[in-house]
């Protein structure tokens, strides 16, 4: 009664606001200035009504239609008038919504994403049924005796499939969901450890789809204020003031190998320990409820996992070097033309392909490739007819029906966002003259609010790169302070995106790892606060004071083992009963 009352309380307060907006603008620039705080409106809806009323798609729906009113609303004047034009513009505000959910799913890349992962649904089912998952299950679970070492081994898998953090949700999450369900750690531990290793890797390795991405924001930034640089050598200076990043991925590795947790994760994996895996009432993203193993009765075969999966990573990596490749010949820049025609397979080579190429279509590409290469073994083993395979792939199709139902509407939120301006606003609110220590601080919050309310890191370093390096050369034009400046544009916007529940890699990190979402964000959240705040109090500031990068980072990493000895507590394993049973063994 209490959710419904808040629910209700929310809506007609932000009714009565929408009374008090200005007339409608164009541009997303003359939007943040004419509504200025109104553009929070819909991620504020959106975020609030999922934490109250537990349901992430009705939430996202109110919050893109609570935009598009104010887009759609033109006020006449008198309240009166006001009152009637708004009750008047619930029909235009409609039609708005459904023009930005289809321009969601027209746009290119998001086709991509949700065809890649419904065929990975379609993929992980017939690896299913085949009896492939149950095997690396059991081969896994030979390593992963305990709930400490199948922790540790779905962090190091986390880290193997590094070039693409949507590859690592939808990878890691169904490999190690079995492992650690026998081991009963509780989903949203899972979906934690998946997220944590999925853009944290990312946007740090070497070579993955975000590099290009970051390269080119860096190179425009330099070049806006008349340095030409090479992009890839700032990015790789970069890297040690990654400091959410690199504390994130350590932290996850210390919450498993010491068995500590705090605030509602350890709740949730005492629960699991005593065999609820999920907590009560709650239904997973997605579930395997429809795909059923086909020979129970014959020896399970890992090889139907690892060559089918290992079809998805090779072909994965053969594609987004050819899709690069492709881009890169039919484009205008003869330097990246000659290097490739030149020397095609070297490093530099390699990584602008990988740079340049289209990851949403490859996946998809390689996850359709992978689950044709998975039909041939089960109908080659007499596993499955052909029929069968195919009812067993639309099966697994299903399954994520879901997922696309919420990234569709993650999307359009992000839409209406930025068609208000709402990043445009808040930069103009937090920015302005500060010293110059404060500026990477003020920087990664920056990047972490605009992420967290917009849902998206790729669009928030969009935003705040050619801000932030100009910016910083003002201040203080020493190379090492801008290259800190950069490092907080991108981990800022990992950390806003941990924490916002319409973040699609947080969506993809549930989905993979059949946990709810919403428990996920819930459990996460506390989690990515504090290394945030390690990662000002024991990064950023200290550095941007004068002390060396080198020293901060591993003096970080102890503070994060004695947050967990403080703030955690250990969860239960029936340690007394293991312990009577090793003293009658010696």
């Amino acid at each position: 009664m209490l959710k419904v009352s808040k629910t209700k309380m929310l809506l007609v307060l932000t009714f009565v606001l929408l009374l008090a907006l200005p007339a409608f603008a164009s541009t997303a620039e003359d939007n943040a200035a004419r509504f200025g705080i109104w553009t929070l409106i819909p991620p504020l809806v959106a975020i609030t009504l999922a934490f109250i009323t537990k349901n992430v798609v009705i939430s996202l729906f109110i919050g893109i239609l609570s935009g598009t009113f104010i887009l759609t609303l033109v006020m006449p004047g008198g309240f009166f008038q006001n009152l009637w034009a708004v009750l008047a513009n619930i029909v235009p505000a409609f039609l708005k919504l459904t023009e930005l959910t289809l321009a969601s799913l027209a746009d290119p890349w998001n086709a991509g994403v949700i065809l890649q992962c419904m065929t990975i649904g379609g993929l992980i089912a017939l690896v299913t049924s085949m009896g492939g998952a149950r095997a690396i299950a059991e081969s896994l679970s030979k390593r992963a005796k305990t709930p400490r070492s199948a922790q540790i081994i779905t962090w190091f898998l986390g880290h193997l499939v590094f070039f693409d953090d949507y590859a690592n949700s939808l990878i890691v999450g169904p490999i190690m969901r079995p492992v650690t369900d026998k081991m009963k750690i509780s989903r949203e531990k899972l979906s934690f450890i998946v997220d944590a290793t999925a853009a944290p890797v990312a946007g740090i390795a070497l070579i993955s789809t975000w590099v290009g991405y970051e390269m080119s924001l860096i190179r425009d930034a330099y070049a806006s204020i008349g340095q030409t640089t090479n992009a890839y050598v700032v990015f790789l200076e970069t890297i040690p003031y990654r400091f959410y990043n690199i504390f994130m991925l350590f932290f996850v590795f210390a919450t498993a190998f010491f068995l500590r947790e705090f605030g509602p994760m350890l709740k949730a994996e005492r629960r699991a320990r005593q065999g609820q895996l999920l907590a009560p009432g709650i239904k997973p993203m997605s579930t395997d409820e429809n795909v059923k193993e086909l020979t129970p009765s014959r020896k399970s075969n890992v090889w139907n996992a690892v060559i089918p999966i290992g079809v998805l990573i090779v072909a994965s990596f053969v594609g987004f070097y050819f899709n690069g490749y492709s881009t890169i010949i039919g484009g205008e820049d003869l330097a990246l033309i000659s290097l490739l025609e030149t020397s095609p397979l070297s490093f530099d080579a390699i990584r602008e392909a990988f740079s340049s190429s289209d990851a949403s279509l490859v996946l998809f590409q390689s996850a359709l490739f992978a689950s044709l290469v998975a039909i041939i073994m089960g109908v080659w083993q007499k596993l499955f007819s052909v029929s069968e395979a195919i009812d067993t792939f639309i099966a697994g199709l299903r399954s994520m029906i879901i997922t696309a139902v919420i990234l569709l509407l993650a999307w359009s939120l992000s839409g209406v966002i930025k068609e208000l301006g709402t990043a445009n606003y808040l930069v103009s609110l937090l920015s302005g003259t500060l010293p110059a220590f404060l500026l990477p601080t003020l920087i990664f919050l920056l990047g972490s609010i605009i992420s967290f309310a917009t849902g998206t890191s790729y669009g928030t370093m969009g935003i705040l790169m050619p801000l932030a390096i100009p910016l910083a050369y003002s201040i203080n034009p020493n190379p090492s302070f801008v290259v800190m400046s950069v490092g907080a544009v991108l981990t800022g916007a990992i950390f806003g995106d941990h924490c916002s529940p319409i973040s699609d890699t947080t969506i993809l990190s549930s989905m993979g790892s059949s946990s709810d979402h919403l428990d996920h964000v819930n459990t996460q959240i506390w989690y990515a606060i504090a290394i945030s705040v390690v990662t000002i109090l024991f990064g950023y500031l200290p550095t941007s004071l004068g002390v060396s990068v080198w020293i901060a980072l591993p003096v970080g990493l102890l503070v994060i083992v004695g947050m967990l000895f403080t703030l955690g507590k250990k969860v239960e394993v029936d340690e007394p009963v293991q312990k009577k049973k090793t003293t009658s063994t010696i």
